[in-house]
């Protein structure tokens, strides 16, 4: 690739610079005019820059994106959404390369080039829809850099063979397994962690376990699994995804929980629906939790909505939790971005030399003006590429 320079921009709001890239990488970032731009040149016109979005929980295989309208249907339990899922998406061709494809096209012309993609793993479809979703990741030129989770959506224990299957993602190179609700869906929470971390330890990958149930069952659940990422040794290698629970907690439960947390090195990952409880996001932060935010899925048959742009899923988490000053809406988008990069398997994701090139500009005052407006992206630069502009695609 060449070279490419992005001058005049305003990397996280603050004095124009120019960013210097060179190959997939960014090289330097100077003020603007201090150094010669190499290669092509791009005017930023003053554009808010950050680094580009990830998208820390996300269904991209399981999507009728780009197909005809699908109604609702089914219970709205979890229970009933696998079922009426089961039913009906052998019909509907999911999971799908086309469908994957343009889920990740979606992403990445609102800015996401990385997402942690959750693949459904069980005795129905196999390891297809890891398969499919490489291919749509190379259709792409892995603009889109994807960290797979194996995704046990039906069960685990319930569902003789399931682990064996996720073992073999392992080996297939699935950089995560998941897990669902040990105590409700399977009703062993003890085998089903047991046998999670026994994977996860064989085959050195991270756990990223759904958690849906609420109040004390989840709060149990969550006290399972902190034992167990002490005692194998799974610090900072294992998530918990959605955990609604925790915002239910008394406040003293709360803290004691997230000092658990913190302690055990468990990240958690959030879709900020708007009906939930608010979590204790400072708690998190000020315990140096890592918390992601995600899309989930998009378009599938558990919900009929979402767009892929993980911005307004910020905006969503700065309402939902009642943030106002613009250091708190900062931090929101942080959540979005630099603040994620664990959860791709980045040591540092953001606008600093020797990071990825992957830049967002935005047309807006500042970092808080941009998360409360979710403007068009102008531009979209992915591992170096300018993948977008104005809000359509390139490639």
């Amino acid at each position: 690739m060449p070279s490419l320079t992005l001058t005049n921009v305003r990397p996280w709001g603050g004095e124009a610079a120019d960013i210097h890239v060179d190959g997939d990488r960014i090289t330097a970032i100077h003020p603007t005019g201090r150094a010669e731009p190499t290669g092509e040149r791009l005017d930023g016109a003053g554009a808010v820059a950050l680094p580009g979005f990830v998208n820390a929980h996300a269904h991209p295989d399981k999507s009728w994106w780009g197909k005809p309208w699908v109604s609702y249907g089914g219970k709205a339990t979890t229970q009933g959404r696998i079922a009426h899922e089961r039913e009906y998406r052998d019909a509907l061709g999911i999971p799908s390369v086309d469908s994957a494809t343009a889920v990740l096209r979606e992403y990445l012309r609102h800015g996401t080039t990385a997402a942690r993609g959750h693949v459904d793993v069980d005795l129905g479809v196999g390891l297809r829809g890891i398969e499919v979703l490489a291919e749509a990741s190379a259709a792409l030129g892995g603009a889109v850099a994807i960290a797979i989770v194996a995704f046990p959506q039906d069960g685990v224990m319930r569902r003789e063979g399931v682990l064996k299957l996720l073992d073999e993602a392992a080996v297939a190179g699935a950089t995560s397994v998941g897990g669902i609700d040990p105590a409700s869906i399977d009703r062993d929470p003890v085998a089903q962690l047991d046998g999670l971390f026994d994977i996860a330890v064989r085959r050195d990958v991270g756990l990223d376990i759904h958690l849906h149930d609420r109040g004390e069952l989840g709060a149990f659940q969550f006290e399972l699994i902190i034992e167990r990422t002490r005692r194998h040794g799974r610090q900072h290698r294992v998530t918990v995804s959605h955990g609604f629970a925790l915002g239910e907690l008394d406040p003293a439960r709360q803290t004691a929980l997230v000092a658990e947390l913190a302690d055990a090195g468990i990240s958690w990952a959030t879709v900020a629906p708007p009906r939930s409880a608010p979590l204790p996001w400072r708690e998190l932060r000020d315990g140096e939790v890592p918390l992601g935010l995600g899309t989930d899925g998009i378009r599938d048959l558990w919900s009929p909505f979402g767009d892929g742009d993980i911005l307004r899923v910020a905006l969503d988490f700065a309402r939902l939790h009642g943030l106002r000053t613009d250091a708190d809406l900062t931090y929101a988008v942080e959540l979005a971005t630099r603040r994620a990069a664990g959860f791709v398997h980045r040591d540092v994701h953001d606008l600093v030399a020797g990071a990825r090139a992957d830049i967002v500009l935005l047309d807006a005052q500042n970092v808080p003006d941009a998360l409360v407006r979710c403007p068009r992206r102008r531009l979209v630069v992915a591992g170096g590429r300018v993948v977008a502009a104005d809000g359509e695609l390139r490639i």
